[in-house]
């Protein structure tokens, strides 16, 4: 099993959190991983992406330029990355950031109220769990207990009381792929 994935939006949104949390969790259950954070100099507000790749194997390269899987959080990265999921991955995009949403025919497609949700959890950020959750729910390339241990490592200590309301995150994340609409 390998997993190459781009994650991708404005710094502030928990692009970098998000790809970290998830190769913490790659590495807790003995996975070769690889987690590549760019980010231009205004961090938040600014632009961010972070590549990861999770395998059984040895990774060879930590340079890639096609995804099996894109998780886009606003339009800036929906235009540079789009192009860049390989025919047949998925994109999932965070539904109420995107202006013009994706047009391949190619590959599947996920539009993530994530941000609504997140509202409805009372905590605007945890926007990013419920995005990781999506992907997981499609891909489940490790396991919801590692994402909360990684957690743990990721999340400042004062901010551990959170990780329930980030479990939370994960699993309505879940759900949400379920009902949203696959091209």
């Amino acid at each position: 099993m390998t997993e190459e994935l781009i994650i991708a939006g404005f710094g502030g949104q928990g692009v970098l959190s998000m790809g970290m949390t998830l190769a913490y969790s790659g590495m807790i259950e003995d996975n070769q991983i690889v987690w590549m954070p760019s980010y231009g100099p205004e961090m938040r507000g600014g632009t961010a992406n972070c590549v990861v790749v999770i395998s059984d194997d040895k990774i060879s390269s930590p340079i890639i330029n096609t995804y099996d899987t894109a998780i886009i959080l606003n339009q800036p990265s929906m235009d540079k990355f789009e192009s860049g999921v390989k025919p047949g991955g998925n994109l999932l995009y965070e539904a109420n950031n995107i202006i013009n949403p994706p047009t391949r025919t190619d590959i599947n497609i996920y539009d993530i109220p994530a941000n609504v949700e997140a509202l409805k959890l009372n905590n605007a950020k945890t926007m990013n769990m419920i995005m990781l959750g999506a992907f997981l729910a499609l891909k489940p390339v490790v396991t919801i207990e590692s994402v909360l241990e990684a957690l743990k490592k990721v999340l400042p200590e004062r901010h551990h009381p959170l990780i329930p309301v980030n479990e939370q995150a994960l699993r309505r994340g879940m759900e949400l792929t379920g009902q949203t609409s696959t091209v």
